[in-house]
């Protein structure tokens, strides 16, 4: 849906809370789940020499869960007029099944428990970064890269992120939050450079500066070579960081691993696994990346460290696995398309270390520089191994600074060992959006690893060893 661009709430508190009081009141469930979440986007995308697509989208969605008895159901319409049918419907299903065998329905959470404060959810430099300032700055990018010969395109992005949740049990809740974004890509002769950040101020985001940072770093590089098979010193860039650590999850840092008896929080608690300097976070409460005050159940979120300071941290759960951690939800509940429900990390946060990207650079007598992965696929969440490929400015580092540009070229590796080779942690964190978790994000700074593999598969690598 396309419209008049205005940056706010598409839903907006009152009516938001209206709604879900009126579909709790008609409800016939012993107990019900209702939650609207929603997100206007307002987008600049262009190309070369001009804005080729100002676009407003909206997406809206209402998910019901219904309990009869021992029976239960989810309902999800993406048209709140449709709400009262979707509730029908729950029950309808949920009644159908009570009486059956099967897990027992998740417990509700406890109204009245302490939401996050501090959060710096609405910043007023997003909203002045509307259609007129992308514009103009869509403009000075594109300026930009054809004075230095090549050309760019991209996506800035302005938008509000909203969420109402209420049950049966009393819990009621409502937040918005802004959300500032870019990606890019700038090329020039055979080279490529992808930039993407994400905000919650746009004033954090620094396009420009950036873009022209990268745009000097492919211009007049020369043509690229193949990326030579074998283990090097790497340098990556914190979009490639980020794709990395977005795997940590699923090395069994979850209450369905911990259930499960395969995570290493259970079975390893408190071990050295990676480096000391490293920390991953699933963080709410964070200053970087997207944060939100509560889940899809209304659960308020904690900062649950997965990686401490090196050593195996907590696990993320939601209610309906929350014995695993305490009992007690950490406020990671997520329902994504054609998924079932299951905790999910939603800020993902490496701390960042006290290094630029040149400084990490400059510690590699030979080596290679990856800007960002590219079709990253988990192989083996036991050892932590994903394959995948380098994608954009890829450079061969000599003498400590970048020299020849590379081809992409494929990996297979362990990410637990990579963390645990890791020497040096860059200042500026990175962030960029999670395919399929709602509000997700991954936030994570530049990394110099010592003895990465590409090519051909490694000798398997086992955490803990």
């Amino acid at each position: 849906m396309s419209v008049t661009e205005t940056l706010a709430p598409w839903i907006g508190a009152d009516r938001a809370l209206s709604v879900l009081d009126d579909a709790l009141a008609g409800s016939r469930a012993d107990h019900l789940d209702v939650f609207l979440a929603s997100r206007s986007g307002h987008h600049t995308r262009f190309a070369i020499d001009r804005i080729h697509q100002p676009q407003t989208i909206i997406e809206v969605q209402a998910m019901v869960r219904a309990v009869v008895g021992t029976g239960a159901a989810r309902v999800a319409v993406s048209d709140l007029r449709q709400l009262p049918r979707a509730v029908a419907r729950a029950t309808e299903i949920a009644r159908s099944r009570d009486g059956l065998i099967g897990s027992p329905s998740p417990p509700a959470p406890s109204p009245g428990l302490e939401l996050p404060t501090g959060l710096e959810l609405w910043s007023e430099s997003t909203v002045a970064w509307d259609e007129d300032a992308r514009s103009r700055q869509a403009v000075e990018l594109m300026a930009a890269a054809h004075a230095a010969g090549g050309d760019v395109n991209g996506n800035l992005i302005a938008a509000v992120t909203e969420l109402a949740v209420a049950n049966s049990a009393g819990v009621r809740s409502h937040a918005a939050a802004t959300e500032a974004g870019f990606a890019l890509t700038l090329r020039c002769g055979p080279l490529s450079s992808y930039l993407g950040d994400l905000s919650r101020h746009a004033d954090r985001l620094d396009v420009g500066e950036r873009a022209a940072a990268a745009l000097e770093q492919i211009v007049e590089a020369g043509d690229p070579v193949p990326l030579p098979d074998g283990t090097t010193d790497v340098v990556f860039g914190g979009l490639a960081t980020g794709e990395l650590i977005g795997f940590i999850p699923s090395f069994g840092f979850t209450a369905p691993a911990v259930l499960a008896g395969v995570s290493p929080v259970l079975t390893t608690p408190g071990a050295k696994l990676v480096a000391p300097a490293v920390t991953v976070a699933d963080d709410a409460l964070a200053g970087v990346g997207l944060p939100f005050p509560f889940d899809l159940e209304g659960t308020p979120k904690q900062r649950v460290e997965l990686i401490a300071a090196g050593r195996v941290g907590g696990a993320i759960s939601d209610l309906a696995t929350a014995a695993a951690t305490g009992g007690r939800s950490t406020g990671h509940a997520h329902i994504a398309r054609e998924m079932s429900p299951e905790p999910e990390a939603a800020n993902l946060v490496m701390a960042a270390g006290t290094e630029s990207e040149e400084e990490l650079i400059a510690g590699v007598e030979r080596g290679v520089y990856v800007q960002r992965l590219w079709y990253n696929r988990l192989v083996d969440a036991r050892t932590g191994t994903v394959l995948g490929t380098t994608r954009d400015a890829c450079f061969l580092i000599e003498d400590g600074r970048l020299t020849t540009p590379l081809r992409g070229g494929r990996f297979t590796e362990s990410v637990i060992g990579a963390l645990r080779r890791t020497d040096g942690i860059g200042r500026r964190q990175v962030s960029q959006p999670v395919m399929n978790v709602w509000n997700g994000c991954a936030t994570a700074p530049a990394i110099r690893v010592r003895g990465f593999r590409f090519g051909a598969r490694p000798q398997e690598e086992v955490p803990g060893t």
